[in-house]
């Protein structure tokens, strides 16, 4: 979107992108059976090459090259980061490193990008018969709607209700239209494995809610003694992201952190910048087309300044 409407201003620009297939997070995050890759992003991508965009893939930003790099050897006049919050979070809870555990982004990479659900390619995937996702969002959605056209007998579980469930009502009504079982007030305490590495259950905690936390929503409080385990065989954590480091290491003059991106945000309109973060972005993750409106906004500040 950036690159586009720059590109419409008379601008020269360039879109780095560290995978080897364009598309970002439209193409690798999300299945195709909610958003055909060649029917609507290709052609998105091609109508970008048309305005005069060049793309470079396979360069990841910060080992590849950095940005200040581009700026001071490259003669790049203003960078647009547009980078997404792509670093999963986990638990910490025992057996977390089995063999058999991906984050949501993993796996679902795996199947979008790399074509693993597809018996022409080498992708190696964890299909499993019995898939537990942990997790509410949309992102958990997919990835349990993923491995239920893999085969799987797939549970949702999530440890507050499903009036809490932050997941949009369609994909949640969509995924139990499929078959999705979903676990409520139900929380994971530690995955069991055998000599091998390999899982062989989940031992689960009950939970109720009592007040609400800082989210608003009521807190999922533990009932003690309610401990019992599901037999699974394949674990997908979908419990969020946050933004990767490398950019922020590599780079003299931004840094990410929560009290920067505050004052970024005071500052953008009183300073001229060079550098720029969409921090709704790197912050939370926003429906899609909420994103793309929050980088819309941000292309008269990156053409003012250049």
């Amino acid at each position: 979107t950036c690159a586009g409407d720059l590109a419409k201003l008379g601008y020269d620009v360039t879109v780095f992108e560290a995978l080897h297939e364009l598309g970002g997070v439209l193409v690798y995050g999300i299945p195709e059976f909610r958003l055909p890759k060649q029917k609507v992003v290709a052609k998105e991508i091609e109508k970008v090459k048309e305005l005069g965009v060049k793309f470079e893939t396979n360069v990841v930003i910060g080992k590849s090259t950095t940005i200040d790099q581009l700026m001071e050897e490259e003669g790049f006049e203003a960078v647009f980061i547009g980078s997404g919050a792509g670093l999963p979070m986990f638990m910490g809870i025992p057996g977390e490193n089995a063999n058999e555990v991906f984050s949501a982004n993993e796996y679902l990479t795996r199947s979008n990008l790399m074509k693993a659900f597809r018996d022409d390619y080498d992708t190696p995937i964890a299909a499993g018969k019995k898939v537990a996702v942990v997790g509410g969002g949309n992102v958990a959605m997919d990835a349990a709607r993923t491995a239920l056209r893999l085969g799987a007998e797939v549970h949702v579980v999530y440890r507050r209700s499903e009036a809490e469930l932050p997941a949009r009502a369609e994909e949640v009504h969509h995924a139990k239209e499929e078959g999705i079982i979903f676990d409520l007030l139900t929380n994971p305490k530690k995955i069991n494995v055998d000599e091998n590495g390999n899982i062989t259950s989940m031992t689960v905690i009950k939970m109720e809610l009592g007040e609400p936390d800082a989210s608003g929503r009521r807190r999922p409080v533990e009932i003690e003694g309610s401990e019992y385990d599901i037999e699974v065989d394949t674990v997908i954590m979908s419990l969020g992201t946050s933004p990767n480091p490398l950019i922020s290491s590599t780079t003299k003059v931004w840094r990410q952190t929560a009290e920067n991106v505050s004052l970024l945000r005071k500052r953008m309109d009183r300073h001229l910048k060079k550098v720029y973060s969409p921090e709704e972005m790197l912050l939370q993750e926003l429906l899609q087309l909420s994103l793309l409106w929050e980088l819309v906004k941000q292309v008269p500040k990156v053409s003012m300044n250049i």
